[in-house]
């Protein structure tokens, strides 16, 4: 009873006090300290020597008795640049199997010849078939670098199947049998840098790392005027340089974008022919055409270019304005908003006489 009575003298400031006091009490506790990485070691040698290969490096947690083990990974991997292996050469799975050609196993006296096996549910375990029987052998892990699958991209890194060159982050387990442990392994990506998971990824103007800012980005609008001569036809919009990438133009109206090469060669809608939307292949990359039935055009590639590509625009109407973005690494020579005089400015047919009423279909 004289609990209760006393609680009834409580007075707010109390209870405010009571609270800060419970949610402060863990103020002043120290923190558990982490350890520090120290430096990466060198690179180890290419685990093969043609064809797929990683390399290794590791670096140690330095950490005190008191302190917490590092987080992350201690081993980092990266594709070794390797030349092709020679024809005739033995796969590097089955050079690993045949390892074990003529070596007792089993426990047993009996001697065995081996060829991989893609049946096994782990795919980057050294699964070898004992050549002329109906059994196969498991050898421990597979070396990393060797292929997950017959044809397939992925490889094997510390006894996982990673992704490997195609750089498609979507899960997917090679081989017939999916690994009953599917969602246990983590898909990594090659970095621009070769290393694997968490390597370097290559800017918009396709530098690898370094910051952004060595990367340069244009975009303009186009303006220009139908041309003087009493009709309307081709007209020069700009010059995209070599070496430009994620290249888009884009045109709101009923007139026509048209491409040239550097050496004069028409792409897209040269010689008073228009050609069908879709893809196309110009300066060492591939161009996507795309045409609204409004009219609205577009221009994309991701480059990057390996020589100069001139934008034309063949008028039918007033030009409303044509919009052209693209990234350059900082220093590349650009293109001014006037720099239009390396064009080459076609004539149209019957040179001094209008174009024709009705442009041809696309052929």
């Amino acid at each position: 009873a004289q609990s209760l009575c006393s609680c009834r003298h409580w007075r707010p400031w109390r209870v405010l006090l009571l609270a800060w006091l419970s949610l402060g009490c863990g103020i002043g506790i120290a923190q558990p300290a982490w350890g520090a990485w120290g430096p990466w070691g060198p690179w180890s040698a290419c685990s093969s020597s043609c064809g797929d290969g990683v390399a290794l490096r590791t670096r140690r947690c330095l950490r005190s008795a008191e302190e917490e083990p590092c987080t992350g990974d201690p081993r980092q991997y990266r594709l070794c640049q390797l030349q092709g292996c020679p024809g005739g050469s033995v796969p590097f799975r089955a050079m690993q199997c045949s390892l074990y050609d003529d070596k007792p196993v089993l426990g047993t006296p009996a001697r065995y010849r081996w060829v991989p096996f893609y049946g096994a549910p782990n795919v980057c375990d050294l699964n070898c078939l004992a050549v002329g029987h109906n059994f196969y052998y498991t050898f421990g892990r597979v070396l990393d670098g060797t292929r997950c699958g017959p044809g397939s991209p992925d490889l094997c890194i510390g006894g996982r199947c990673l992704v490997g060159p195609r750089g498609d982050r979507s899960p997917r387990v090679p081989g017939p049998h999916p690994c009953p442990d599917t969602l246990s392994w983590l898909p990594q990506s090659v970095g621009c840098d070769g290393i694997l998971g968490l390597g370097a990824q290559p800017h918009a103007c396709g530098r690898c790392d370094g910051g952004q800012d060595g990367c340069l980005f244009v975009h303009r609008l186009f303006q220009g005027t139908e041309p003087s001569s009493g009709y309307f036809g081709y007209m020069n919009v700009t010059k995209i340089p070599a070496g430009a990438t994620n290249i888009k133009v884009t045109d709101k109206s009923r007139n026509y974008l048209a491409l040239m090469t550097s050496d004069g060669h028409y792409v897209l809608n040269g010689d008073w022919s228009i050609a069908w939307p879709g893809p196309y292949e110009a300066a060492g990359t591939r161009l996507l055409y795309a045409r609204a039935p409004d009219g609205t055009e577009s221009l994309e590639a991701t480059g990057p270019t390996d020589e100069d590509l001139h934008v034309l625009v063949l008028l039918q109407e007033p030009n409303p304005s044509i919009e052209y973005e693209f990234w350059l690494p900082r220093g590349h020579p650009q293109p001014g908003p006037g720099d239009t005089s390396p064009l080459r400015q076609p004539q149209p047919r019957g040179a001094g006489s209008p174009p024709p009423a009705e442009l041809p279909a696309p052929t």
